[in-house]
């Protein structure tokens, strides 16, 4: 492979865990497969807030920094060895003494994708990626992937199609992109789901079927002509958005979604939807953020 210097970079938080082991394996293999260098980012500031109970004891600042670079080698190693069945990957590691948050955000500004785990432990066993899985997909000026840990990933999913959720909205529309890409680079087939529902409407069902099943083709406007050989499976169903997307997901590989859909506005970090989907869903996840 001969990466192409000017595009963004994959990034990968680790911390040490084995969710962010599976968030660097998953990372590796996107990277290569959009022909993308991987970073590596190992942030060992301290976070913000340590809560209740947590003892910190003084540790020698050199022999912790040589146990971190460790750590960054081996995750180097893990990364080459993961891509290798796909082609072979740029990669640049990076220790950063800053706390793991306003890293990652700051490297997410010149990212093509942020790739996060759902939980890890870290050297001083707190919880670390939970928190900031959370808090990238609300902050991160990139799209965001997190990363379920191994044993929540089912193998049958592996040649399961890409889920992404449609509602009209930009960042739908961001989603609908990201899934097609994907969905294209791993020989899979997309399926589009949107949902509606009667609340505060007085109009015939089938009027309201007719009326979404618009709105997706809508949405998919292009996208026959721009990936020809992709099959996409089109799901318009009266029902509960988030719910509708987990089942979906049970034999997917990979769900994508907008961080806020439809009367959604700039400062708005989160939709219901995406925060639902994100404490919920066992697959990797792709949230779609608003462009800065």
């Amino acid at each position: 492979m001969s990466t192409n210097s000017i595009n963004p970079p994959v990034v990968v938080g680790i911390d040490g865990s084995d969710a962010a082991d599976e968030a660097l394996r998953w990372a590796a293999v996107d990277a290569v497969h959009h022909d993308a260098p991987l970073h590596i980012v190992y942030a060992i500031g301290p976070p913000a807030d340590f809560g209740p109970g947590v003892d910190f004891r003084r540790v020698d600042h050199d022999e912790y920094l040589e146990r971190c670079a460790a750590t960054l080698a081996a995750a180097r190693e893990f990364a080459t060895a993961a891509a290798a069945p796909v082609d072979d990957l740029d990669i640049d590691t990076f220790l950063i003494e800053a706390p793991p948050i306003p890293a990652l955000r700051d490297r997410s500004k010149d990212a093509r994708l942020l790739v996060v785990g759902t939980r890890g432990m870290g050297a001083f066993r707190r919880g670390l990626l939970g928190s900031v899985s959370t808090a990238m997909a609300r902050h991160a000026q990139c799209p965001v992937a997190v990363v379920p840990e191994p044993e929540h990933y089912s193998p049958r999913r592996v040649r399961g199609p890409v889920v992404v959720g449609v509602d009209g909205s930009v960042c739908s529309a961001r989603a609908i992109d990201i899934a097609f890409d994907e969905a294209f680079r791993r020989g899979v087939p997309v399926r589009a789901v949107l949902t509606w529902s009667e609340f505060n409407r007085y109009i015939p069902r089938t009027e309201m079927q007719t009326e979404a099943e618009a709105m997706l083709s809508e949405a998919l406007a292009g996208y026959a002509e721009k990936y020809p050989d992709l099959a996409v499976q089109r799901v318009v169903i009266e029902d509960r958005p988030a719910k509708r997307l987990l089942e979906e997901g049970e034999w997917a590989q990979l769900l994508v979604v907008g961080s806020h859909g439809r009367g959604g506005f700039a400062g708005m970090t989160l939709g219901s939807v995406s925060q639902a989907v994100l404490h919920a869903a066992d697959l990797p996840l792709i949230i779609a953020r608003p462009q800065s």
